[in-house]
């Protein structure tokens, strides 16, 4: 693990985009950087689309939730 040294405005904002998505502004920082890095090496693949791979990789499915019980 090392210190990454950002900008002031640039830590606001992963302060601020922290708090919305409920991440510690580590988690954000390092959501921002594997986004980055994937968007990087697949071009031509959508924010969403690079999304849903990751999660489909973390085994996380989109259930049907029509119709879903209680």
């Amino acid at each position: 693990m090392g210190i990454v040294n950002i900008e002031d405005e640039l830590h606001e904002q992963l302060r601020r985009a922290s708090r919305a998505s409920c991440r510690s502004i580590n988690a954000q920082a390092a959501f921002w950087i594997r986004i980055g890095m994937l968007g990087e090496l697949n071009p031509g693949l959508t924010f969403q689309e690079l999304a849903a791979r990751e999660l489909k990789a973390a085994g996380v499915g989109a259930a049907d939730l029509t119709g879903a019980a209680a």
